[in-house]
């Protein structure tokens, strides 16, 4: 029986100990990202909600040295088995992720949960311990999708035991979301370009029928809280087989509401953007939140007659879930939740891609 040893709640100020052996820059080739990230020369840095990596590695523990300009969750899986979380704070934190392993080869995976506004994480080095080493990096599995949306697309709150209780940064895990549970269900990479309380063309609460800065702005970025520089679609190590927009919640969840003219202006720009960078042969299903009227006609209209091809339509309507055990904190969904609205929307997704829908269990 392995015996798998994680760090919880690290301060960036203080180490943790673990065996000296050799220990990998974040870039090396033998590390496989997946999301939107920057290489530079003191590491790889990301701030996007799911954004995650994964290596092969001989030895029987394995750390990570990396640093956050807030504090940042992830999930931790080791040989494809949940070993827990782990918090990063602070400069050049040392974390154990594993140790006690059994000799031979072993599979990591450590995944964001947490978004952009917590802080840019920027990993530095792998360490294992003596006579360790990184194997070559594992295999992509050929389906990509990428997610355009808010706190829904994020996880927000889903680890909440009600919805009364509040927001808290431990409890929100996009890796429950619906996003992840659609994408694991196809066996799929996928990558979140998604933050909180953000619409197409106006955000939750705004005192206008536009905002400054929206998902329309955010989803040509690097970083989701940083302005510059612009993510390069062309270099990119990832091309999506399919894109899904879940927008529209935040718009017309409060007053004042956009106009018709403002929302399709901005739903607009962010269709423009993805068939800049994709083309027209990558399906966009734009999904319609439970909101109801106006989101609902607007996004429909949209699909009918907007000037672009291969365009999608679906709707996550009011009685999807469950408003007593379906939803988390801030009454935002849950697993459970999350899980029903995937289900809703795994259909969409296999006749616009031709991917067969197994039978397996949406989880």
């Amino acid at each position: 029986m392995k015996r798998l040893i994680f760090a919880l709640l690290l301060l960036g100020a203080g180490h943790v100990r673990a065996q000296e052996g050799p220990e990998y820059p974040a870039a090396a080739p033998e590390i496989r990202y997946v999301g939107r990230t920057l290489a530079a020369d003191d590491g790889v840095s990301f701030d996007w909600s799911g954004t995650w990596f994964e290596c092969r590695f001989t030895g029987r523990s394995i750390a990570l040295r990396a640093s956050d300009t807030g504090r940042n969750y992830f999930n931790v899986t080791v040989d494809g088995q949940p070993v827990g979380t782990i918090s990063i704070a602070g400069r050049d934190t040392l974390v154990v992720l594993a140790s006690g392993l059994r000799r031979g080869e072993h599979h990591l995976r450590v995944q964001r949960r947490t978004e952009g506004e917590q802080g840019r994480t920027t990993l530095h080095a792998l360490r294992l311990d003596r006579g360790g080493r990184l194997l070559e990096a594992p295999a992509a599995p050929g389906r990509h999708i990428e997610f355009v949306g808010n706190s829904l697309t994020c996880g927000y709150g889903t680890e909440g035991r009600s919805a009364d209780e509040p927001f808290k940064a431990e409890t929100e895990n996009c890796d429950k979301s619906f996003s992840c549970i659609v994408a694991r269900y196809f066996g799929a990479d996928y990558s979140l370009v998604s933050h909180s309380g953000q619409g197409a063309a106006r955000n939750y609460g705004d005192a206008n029928t536009t905002s400054p800065v929206t998902m329309a702005d955010r989803i040509g970025r690097t970083f989701d809280c940083a302005e510059s520089p612009a993510w390069s679609f062309d270099e990119a190590v990832y091309r999506p087989d399919i894109v899904v927009i879940n927008l529209g919640t935040n718009d017309f969840s409060t007053i004042p509401h956009p106009t018709r003219e403002e929302f399709r202006a901005a739903y607009l720009r962010i269709l423009a953007t993805l068939r800049e960078a994709y083309g027209d042969r990558v399906p966009i299903l734009c999904v319609a939140p439970r909101v109801e009227d106006p989101a609902f006609a607007y996004i429909r209209e949209l699909c009918d007659d907007a000037p672009y091809p291969n365009l999608g339509f679906a709707a996550v309507l009011p009685g999807y879930c469950n408003n007593d055990s379906d939803l988390g904190s801030s009454a935002h969904p849950n697993y459970e939740g999350q899980r029903k609205m995937a289900m809703l929307l795994i259909p969409y997704v296999s006749t616009m891609t031709g991917w067969s829908a197994p039978h397996a269990a949406v989880e």
